[in-house]
């Protein structure tokens, strides 16, 4: 045992020990801390432990760890959720994850709530997910690995120990019967495509924002949040594009959308709000439209189908009445291309192609549009546009 004294003059009592041909030195405290005596007595207890040839710093590292392990037992499930769900919020893109994680783990994991973490075992998840594992696939499959995920957590806080309980493969998996994926999913009610200029008609008489929106979502195949939250700096009127930045896509990747005419005239009768620059502002403090507003219109209509649906229409549409390729269409709803090998080769998101589908789309969900795209391949009234462009502070397209 020798007394360390650093350059800035701290003082510490160092015990040196040989293991194995290992020269090591454990640290037994600061002196203003520990006196002499004590220093010579954990000393002491290390010799005996190395007369039993265990290593003294392995042996104290592992009954720290035992001792926080202890601590850790009145750590809840229910606090480890809290914890994990806060420690993630800056990574989830929705605002509504949070909620929604917090809601699915106390609702579907009462029990375990006040259970300590590190005494929840295989039986207690089983318990969780055999309640809803028939009857609520989808929801079921999300909350094993919800909380496969809060457990996995506590493991690496150091409040639990051993195998995940909540692990699928070669665990769970042998235990609960397989849901296959296309039983699990539940597609979006959707309006067949046949009906969507019935559809189309009748929305146009719809008055509110919402309406405005919910045309403009069918006429460019996007997601109802991506409409949503669209601002007039996204929206080039004169290239007639509208380009979505990566941090609103599901795919995390910017996706530029053609304006057909008859979107850009969904834009025309939209007043542009000050003090906001959102496309579809709410008319409550000119804040974000709800997603449940779109669906409100809709259900207002008495038609059983969402907003959502309308990518489904679209894309059945293309697939049935059109010759255009599968990628072309893909493109338009910014999905990614399943064969990896076809993405790897496809880097382009063929713009001028979904340009022209994008416009017969318009002309097919427009009742009185001209069907042929050639014939409407610029603004049908053309002084309609730059007196819409005028008022945005724009120039008039140039012909």
């Amino acid at each position: 045992m020798i007394l360390q004294v650093t350059a800035t003059g701290a003082r510490t009592w160092i015990f040196r020990f040989d293991l194995k041909g290992r020269r090591r030195e454990m640290g037994l405290g600061p002196t203003h801390t520990i006196g002499l005596a004590q220093a010579r007595e954990a000393a002491r207890q290390a010799r005996l432990l190395l007369m039993e040839g265990i290593d003294p710093i392995e042996a104290r590292n592992a009954i720290r760890k035992q001792r926080e392990l202890e601590q850790a037992t009145a750590l809840t499930f229910g606090q480890c959720c809290e914890r994990y769900i806060e420690s993630q919020k800056a990574s989830w893109k929705n605002a509504k994850s949070a909620s929604q994680w917090t809601n699915t783990l106390a609702t579907y994991c009462a029990k375990l709530q006040d259970r300590p973490v590190a005494q929840v075992t295989r039986d207690d998840v089983l318990e969780c997910l055999n309640a809803i594992w028939t009857d609520k696939q989808e929801t079921a499959s999300r909350l094993r690995g919800r909380i496969e995920s809060v457990l996995d957590w506590a493991t690496v806080q150091g409040y639990r120990e051993g195998e995940n309980p909540a692990r699928w493969k070669g665990n769970l998996s042998l235990l609960l019967p397989t849901i296959s994926k296309t039983r699990r999913v539940q597609h979006h009610k959707a309006v067949p495509w046949s009906e969507v200029r019935n559809f189309m008609t009748r929305l146009r008489e719809e008055p509110g924002i919402a309406s405005r929106a919910l045309e403009f979502v069918i006429l460019t195949a996007c997601r109802s949040g991506e409409a949503r939250l669209a601002t007039w700096d996204e929206i080039d009127l004169e290239k007639r594009l509208w380009t979505i930045p990566a941090a609103r896509m599901k795919m995390s990747r910017e996706h530029r959308v053609p304006l057909s005419t008859q979107a850009l005239e969904v834009l025309k009768t939209v007043p542009r709000i000050v003090g906001t620059n959102l496309v579809f502002p709410s008319n409550r403090g000119h804040k974000t439209l709800s997603d449940m507003a779109l669906t409100a219109v809709m259900r207002r209509m008495d038609v059983d189908a969402v907003p959502h649906g309308f990518r489904s229409t679209f894309r059945d549409w293309a697939g049935e009445t059109t010759t255009y390729p599968r990628e072309v269409c893909e493109h338009a709803l910014a999905h990614k291309l399943a064969d990896g090998v076809e993405a790897a080769y496809q880097r382009g998101d063929m713009l001028k192609k979904r340009q022209a589908m994008m416009q017969d789309w318009g002309n097919y969900v427009v009742a009185n549009s001209s069907r042929s795209p050639s014939e409407r391949g610029g603004p049908p009234n053309p002084s309609m546009l730059d007196d819409f462009l005028i008022s945005q502070g724009k120039a008039p397209l140039q012909r």
